[in-house]
């Protein structure tokens, strides 16, 4: 495909390293002049143009901008109709991108994560899914959502990502202060919880780790008692109000 890249920030970094060994032609914006710059000087079917240029050499457009500055850098270039648009912008829904991209078809709204650049991530996309599926499908594993609602609550679910993370990585910090290898201490935590919910339900696991008296139990015991579920889905209710 000849894939255009409008905005190219970290996460469009991701998704052009994720596609840049698939034999597209890529032309990625120079905004964020640091990254297009490393994602030009690693693959050498990826170059940098203006905008307008970017749009005059693509079929494919990714359009990797944040939503309320996206008016303005799109309202002067010129797309065509037979332009295909996929969205990584959060806060715009598949009409608004539309308004904003005519005459070319706003196809679908996709929110990658970091992970895309090595594969085996989990992508959100709603609209035309079979496309996102063709250029992202073969390493990566995409969840179809029906409308702009589903896509909302799916965004502010997945921000449970980060506390996870932010819990793993104080449970590093104190195992690292007690044994000799700090980083290999984080490693195997990072790899447990990885590999622990990859192909296991969360009620399984929970019931797997539910030993009476062990530390899985005891330690998501007391964390329930101070307040962790609630906190968590007061903290979604603000994400979706």
């Amino acid at each position: 495909m000849r894939i255009g890249v409008i905005g190219t920030g970290t996460i469009a970094g991701a998704v052009v390293r994720g596609i840049a060994g698939d034999g597209h032609q890529i032309t990625v914006s120079e905004r964020s002049t640091a990254v297009s710059a490393a994602l030009a000087d690693a693959f050498e079917n990826v170059t940098i143009a203006p905008n307008q240029q970017v749009l005059d050499q693509s079929d494919v457009i990714f359009l990797g901008l944040m939503a309320g500055v996206a008016p303005d850098i799109l309202a002067p270039l010129t797309f065509r109709a037979d332009q295909r648009v996929i969205s990584f912008m959060a806060g715009a829904d598949l009409g608004q991108v539309g308004q904003m991209i005519a005459p070319a078809s706003a196809s679908a709204v996709m929110m990658p994560f970091p992970g895309i650049a090595q594969g085996g991530s989990a992508i959100m996309a709603q609209g035309d899914t079979a496309l996102v599926n063709e250029i992202f499908g073969a390493r990566n594993t995409v969840f179809a959502l029906k409308d702009s609602a589903e896509l909302d609550a799916y965004l502010c679910a997945q921000a449970v990502l980060s506390p996870v993370a932010r819990m793993v990585g104080d449970a590093a910090d104190w195992l690292g202060e007690r044994v000799t290898d700090p980083a290999q201490g984080e490693a195997f935590l990072r790899m447990l919880v990885a590999t622990s919910l990859a192909d296991t339900g969360c009620a399984d696991l929970i019931e797997a780790l539910n030993t009476p008296g062990g530390y899985n139990q005891r330690l998501r015991q007391h964390m329930e008692a101070a307040g962790i579920t609630g906190d968590l889905m007061s903290g979604l209710n603000d994400l979706e109000g």
